[in-house]
């Protein structure tokens, strides 16, 4: 059977898909697995042994269309389902089953803070919709492959990190997820004396700098080490995975340090656990604001607070006092 599963972004969402691409593969006899994404995401999935070919929305839908339909799907699992992927379904004409996005339960949560939101991680939603497929949850959680040359050796990085070192994924897509730089300055105190490692793209490298100088200025610089926008999406996975425990605002690194089962301080800001996309099967903490009246504000995020006054994230307690390490 020639399975197409489709879902363009994001890092953590794609990710979150890898139970469902390994069911497929090892419990559909005979399964030929399909991903269709978008080009940044697709050194995320070649190197997963269940995916056997990728298709990347390069050009227009009308060409990606045209190049699905000469694979012959038998069936599509759509773990997107929006007006795209519609429209991909429409047009291959075959069986086809989509996740269920809870967007009313959202609106709900979001818009008046009346919660019908199932007990349901995302995942199990995705497994739903390759339920007809007669897949079931094989227990083992999230997958993410690191390619060898991308693996980052602990001897590259100075001696204090060789020993062991937290990871702090400081990005966040929208700023109302993300601590601002005194929270951050505040954790790093608080993880002390423990060896830091910052992660983050390159649109994180200008707060990590700034965190970094007032760190600094209260000492033990070398006990930091700023990651951000110096290593690829795999070799922070690769930092991730050698690290005693990581601390991380919701986001894609969460969700890669969960595919490696490391416990994980997850802190949350304008969105909320309940969403259902915390840390999957791995020990985790959720860092969160409680009783706030404006969370959650959006189920994505914004570029600043709309109330003004960002309570959710500039009200956290910070305590890794019972951490490992």
């Amino acid at each position: 059977m020639k399975i197409l599963v489709l879902r363009f972004s994001s890092i953590g969402d794609i990710v979150l898909t890898t139970p469902v691409v390994r069911a497929l593969k090892q419990q559909v006899p005979g399964a030929v697995v399909h991903f269709a994404t978008k080009p940044g995401y697709r050194g995320l999935l070649e190197p997963n042994p269940y995916v056997d070919k990728v298709h990347v929305l390069s050009g227009s839908l009308k060409d990606l269309v045209r190049e699905l339909k000469a694979e012959r799907f038998d069936f599509v699992v759509d773990l997107h389902h929006n007006l795209r992927t519609s429209l991909i379904k429409l047009q291959l004409g075959v069986k086809s089953s989509s996740f269920d996005k809870l967007n009313w339960q959202k609106w709900l949560l979001v818009n008046f803070k009346v919660s019908r939101m199932p007990a349901v991680h995302i995942v199990q939603r995705y497994l739903a919709a390759a339920a007809p497929l007669g897949v079931k949850d094989d227990g083992q959680g999230l997958d993410y492959f690191i390619p060898s040359h991308e693996e980052v050796d602990l001897a590259t990085l100075p001696a204090a990190f060789q020993t062991g070192y937290v990871a702090v994924a400081i990005g966040a897509q929208h700023a109302t997820k993300r601590l601002p730089l005194e929270k951050l300055v505040e954790l790093c105190q608080q993880l002390a004396p423990r060896p830091i490692v910052l992660l983050g793209g390159p649109e994180d490298e200008e707060m990590a700098e700034a965190l970094m100088r007032q760190v600094q200025a209260a000492g033990a610089p070398e006990r930091i080490h700023q990651g951000c926008g110096r290593y690829r999406l795999h070799q922070s996975a690769s930092l991730l995975r050698q690290a005693r425990f990581v601390v991380s605002h919701d986001t894609g690194l969460m969700h890669i340090a969960a595919a490696f089962q490391k416990p994980i301080y997850s802190i949350w800001g304008n969105t909320v656990p309940e969403f259902g996309m915390y840390p999957f099967r791995t020990a985790f903490e959720v860092l969160e604001v409680p009783g706030l009246p404006c969370r959650p504000c959006s189920k994505i995020g914004y570029a600043k607070c709309p109330q003004g006054h960002f309570r959710c994230m500039r009200e956290q307690h910070l305590d890794f006092s019972k951490a490992p390490l």
